[in-house]
């Protein structure tokens, strides 16, 4: 794959089920980890960190990273959300109050709604994260229960789309490595041990514009390199 932007090439290649497994292998061993670890890389995050990112607030702006529950049909979202809304009937009571009650039924692990995956939620080789069986009794050990108490830190953002003088990305184009250190040099920040590190594509941007596709067969988003 190959894409032009700021004047230079920019590749990503295609990884071999052989290569896949090369780069499998390296992180699951380069890595080291207490056997009995089941939060991932949130243990990374110390108390210090969260406070001197709290520390860091200065214009108490908050920003959503969610996207609008849909209701309607689309390419990427062919089984919505369905909301069944009850509103005050038969005239108010007595007392006058009464209230609007709904319900929702939706799958959290499509493609147009936004999500956060839990460690269970792929396996690979027949093991969730960390050599945990993936069976029920894995999946329990690996829930987003874990992350009941919510997840608080320093957060960088590296915007991709303005290093090759696009608006997005396209779907199937990848995201590298080089772009990563490219990002970090273009808006003068360092992703550290114990950051949260979120990478804009622009897909949001694409979908808004020009409308939705079937992004389960092709997205813009990390290579697996980049790992």
């Amino acid at each position: 794959m190959t894409q032009r932007g700021r004047g230079r090439t920019h590749e990503a290649a295609m990884l071999s089920a052989a290569d896949f497994q090369t780069l499998y292998d390296r992180l699951r061993h380069g890595i080291s980890r207490d056997k009995h670890d089941r939060h991932g890389a949130l243990d990374n995050i110390s108390p210090a960190q969260i406070a001197d990112a709290a520390h860091r607030v200065s214009r108490g702006l908050t920003v959503s990273l969610a996207s609008q529950v849909e209701h309607e049909p689309a390419a990427d979202n062919p089984d919505p959300c369905v909301d069944r809304l009850r509103l005050p009937t038969g005239g108010p009571r007595s007392d006058g109050l009464d209230f609007a009650i709904d319900s929702l039924s939706m799958h959290v692990h499509g493609d147009a709604d936004s999500h956060l995956d839990a460690l269970c939620h792929v396996s690979y080789d027949g093991t969730f994260y960390n050599d945990v069986p993936a069976d029920g009794a894995g999946a329990a050990q690996l829930s987003v229960d874990l992350m009941g108490c919510g997840i608080a830190g320093r957060g960088v953002l590296l915007d991709i789309p303005p290093l090759r003088n696009r608006r997005w990305l396209e779907p199937g184009d990848h995201v590298t490595v080089t772009d990563l250190t490219d990002a970090e040099a273009a808006q003068k920040v360092h992703v550290g041990k114990g950051d949260m590190l979120f990478v804009r594509v622009g897909h949001r941007r694409r979908r808004r514009e020009l409308g939705p596709w079937d992004s389960a067969s092709a997205r813009a988003g990390l290579h697996p390199a980049a790992a």
